[in-house]
């Protein structure tokens, strides 16, 4: 085996080539981290990656366009394992031909001990999303049409669901969520 080879098979991230969103080729790592195996992946879409079609679509059209404009993409989202879990995943491409559809090589680091999927609900969501455009909870039981003891209460549930012990670490650990 080459110098190469080997890189690519015990690369410490997972590493993927993509051929028209299909993975052609992927090392260890990849197959670890999505919770398979060679023989699952090769030839596979990457679509049963993502948490949802929606998702595979829309990141694709970003993706692309991206990648016809500059020839790389870097990324962090939700991805998801062949056992269905969910994961923060560091994502970063390079296309290997003018167009990008062509072929792509992507790389794949687990983000999920830095920065777990908290499933929230839809006040919660609210709440958060207003919290991090710097509203106290006064204004946000205002907008919401809420006292601000129920916007305490619910930033209260995030802080522990966040594991956060002030206000502004759970801004910044919600800053890289998309909500």
């Amino acid at each position: 085996m080459d110098l190469r080879n080997i890189a690519f098979e015990h690369a410490p991230i997972g590493l993927a080539v993509l051929t028209h969103r299909n993975i052609t080729d992927c090392n260890q790592m990849f197959c670890e981290m999505f919770s398979g195996t060679l023989e699952t992946f090769k030839g596979a879409s990457i679509a049963q990656l993502y948490p949802t079609k929606d998702d595979f679509e829309r990141t694709g059209q970003i993706v692309q366009d991206a990648l016809s404009r500059h020839g790389i993409y870097h990324d962090e989202r939700i991805m998801r394992r062949s056992n269905g879990t969910l994961f923060w995943c560091r994502v970063r491409g390079h296309s290997t031909q003018p167009d990008p559809r062509e072929q792509a090589i992507w790389s794949f680091a687990d983000l999920s001990q830095e920065r777990p999927v908290v499933s929230l609900t839809p006040r919660e969501k609210e709440i958060a999303i207003l919290t991090c455009r710097g509203l106290t909870s006064k204004e946000i039981g205002r907008e919401l049409g809420v006292s601000y003891r129920t916007v305490e209460v619910h930033r209260a549930k995030l802080l522990a669901k966040f594991n956060a012990r002030k206000l502004h670490d759970l801004v910044a650990k919600l800053s890289g969520m998309p909500l």
